[in-house]
């Protein structure tokens, strides 16, 4: 039996033994003709102007690269050569944050600890928070100056007092891509100054930004802080959406090559968007590009919640137990994101063999449930015993083969 919220959310049930269904297509490239360089100086295709691929149809951007992300379930909601090596420019500084974060919840550096300023990050060109050579910065203020002013600088001091020098700490940098899964990652430098090797795809900075919202929400507020003063120079949040109040964060970037770059988290009651575009041509096409796929992302898309931990999912005939059937439950929340018009297309499919042989104990797996649809990421989730079932005693064991025996039962 599908479980009554199942129903309510007007969903396809497909039983035991039904047909799976379709399995999402996977994403067409939009290739271009112009040549880049790909992760570690491989020579890769820059993508023309195609537009974005979704679950619901061809979105038109003027971002190269894009890709728009949920953040509570992972779903991919856009998709526009996502998985293809660019420049990211300062958005590389978010792998730089995440190391300083992981050291600061290590306890092996402190938010009033204060790191020298040495004359290489002194000289580095480029934005700055104007950190003065000789002079020691509290890791705070270097925080700050690195997410809300952008500064070089400041990457430069936290990584030479987090590793000792900018090399090792870039060697770091590279570890941690591995080890988070970025596939498509290679760091020259903390801070995204333009290196023929230096790339990251929009997908490893998605997933690079949802790591840090969720390993780290204790210093995801720098991100959402409109102005920094430091050395009586004021500067604002260069992102316009954290500007305008209609996201939290992430960061900002722009070279020559890579163009103008942004990664936006925001949200919406208890939905959490995560953005990154790059490759636009001005800072105003970026602001709003940024605006218009956000506001698209949260008007097409919701979070629907098909079962949550003790629903039963289906009863499934027991062999010689002291029930006829046990409960499947999924043990867990099971949340995907929807298209909003498309939420009747979604299946499930729930596969187990039957009957299951006593004895059985209650968080068994005994079964999975398959959930997928247009618009729906495909997933599986293991089924479990909701509930204890011992084995009969030898009398009622006895009677009970018999009964199958004579009644087919």
């Amino acid at each position: 039996m599908v479980s009554r919220r199942a129903a309510l959310i007007g969903l396809t049930f497909l039983g035991a033994g039904a047909p799976a269904f379709a399995q999402r297509k996977s994403q067409p490239s939009h290739g271009g003709a112009a040549l880049g360089r790909g992760a570690k100086g491989k020579v890769a295709e820059v993508p023309t102007g195609s537009p974005a691929t979704t679950p619901i149809g061809p979105v038109d951007t003027t971002a190269l690269w894009a890709i728009i992300v949920d953040y509570n379930t992972g779903a991919t909601l856009l998709d526009k050569d996502a998985d293809q090596p660019m420049v990211p420019s300062s958005m590389t500084k978010l792998m730089t944050a995440y190391l300083v974060y992981e050291q600061l919840k290590k306890g092996k550096l402190k938010l009033d600890d204060e790191l020298p300023v040495s004359e290489r990050a002194w000289r580095m060109g480029g934005s700055k928070m104007f950190v003065q050579v000789g002079t020691r910065v509290r890791v705070e203020d270097l925080i700050r100056g690195m997410i809300v002013q952008s500064g070089n600088d400041a990457c430069l001091v936290l990584a030479e007092g987090i590793s000792g020098s900018v090399e090792a700490f870039v060697e770091q940098m590279n570890i941690k891509a591995k080890e988070l899964g970025l596939t498509n990652s290679y760091f020259k430098n903390p801070t995204g100054w333009p290196d023929p090797e230096h790339r990251m795809s929009a997908r490893d900075i998605a997933t690079l930004a949802r790591r840090i919202i969720r390993d780290f929400p204790e210093y995801y507020h720098y991100d959402s802080e409109k102005t920094f003063k430091y050395n009586g120079i004021e500067q604002e949040n260069r992102n316009p959406l954290v500007q305008k109040g209609l996201a939290d964060g992430m960061k900002t970037g722009h070279t020559e090559e890579g163009g103008y770059g942004l990664v936006a988290s925001a949200m919406r009651g208890s939905r959490r968007i995560v953005m990154v575009l790059n490759g636009m041509s001005t800072m105003r096409e970026r602001a709003e590009e940024g605006d218009r796929l956000l506001e698209w992302a949260f008007r097409e898309f919701e979070d629907v919640t098909l079962f949550t931990a003790g629903d039963v999912v289906e009863h499934v005939p027991v062999w010689l137990g002291t029930s006829p059937t046990v409960p499947l439950v999924g043990g867990r929340d099971l949340v995907v994101t929807m298209p909003r018009q498309w939420r009747r297309d979604a299946s499930i499919k729930v596969t187990y063999d039957a009957p299951v042989k006593a004895p059985i104990a209650r968080g068994d797996t005994l079964g999975k449930l398959t959930v997928s649809g247009q618009g729906v990421p495909a997933m599986e989730v293991p089924l479990l015993a909701g509930a204890d079932v011992p084995k009969l005693g030898l009398p009622g064991r006895a009677i009970a083969v018999l009964t199958h025996y004579v009644t087919g039962s």
